[in-house]
């Protein structure tokens, strides 16, 4: 790996932890604030590119027809860019994804359906209810992908597989507090 690539990754590392978690806190009230993450609409540019073209100009969130994308209110750079908290409303991965053509800057590409990475779900066995001998497969049946991106695998548990987009449908149907299931942006976990 270059010596760019290893200081650009840890840049939006440090960008993640100084903007976009302490975010969170703030972006709702009604959620758990050390819980909450919040995701990039679809098309979305890498972190630093997209706060810098991104204009907010809110063309996504008028186009969103699941009202699912919002401004940040917080401040610093990251305010007034869209974002999107899968626990309140995921991306439902709309037929028509208005919010990458309605994007006049660049900061949302249009891209396919099935390219589209939002995040990645991840699941807390210990607070699933499934591992608790409890038959609940909300996050399996809501998803948007359905098999190909969540299943119950042969040990009768949750199984998040690698077509996941991200979309925090599943995150959104988990009956459990805190979450069994969360989305959470693939950089801040390294990926």
């Amino acid at each position: 790996m270059s010596e760019e690539n290893h200081n650009r990754r840890g840049f939006l590392r440090e960008i993640l932890k100084r903007y976009v978690e302490p975010a969170t806190e703030d972006l709702d009230a009604k959620a758990q604030p050390s819980s909450l993450v919040i995701l990039r609409p679809p098309g979305a540019l890498p972190e630093m590119e997209f706060s810098n073209v991104c204009e907010r100009c809110y063309a996504c969130v008028e186009a969103c027809p699941a009202d699912a994308i919002q401004p940040i209110k917080i401040d610093g750079p990251l305010t007034g860019t869209p974002g999107i908290v899968a626990r309140e409303q995921p991306c439902v991965v709309c037929t028509d994804l208005d919010c990458m053509t309605a994007c006049p800057s660049g900061a949302l590409v249009v891209t396919a359906r099935d390219e589209i990475d939002l995040g990645v779900a991840v699941l807390s066995t210990d607070q699933c209810l499934r591992t608790q001998g409890q038959s609940c497969r909300r996050c399996v049946d809501f998803c948007p992908l359905g098999a190909r991106a969540i299943e119950i695998d042969e040990r009768d548990r949750i199984s998040v597989l690698n077509d996941c987009i991200g979309c925090g449908v599943c995150e959104q149907a988990c009956p459990t507090s805190p979450k069994a299931i969360r989305v959470l942006p693939r950089e801040s976990l390294g990926l």
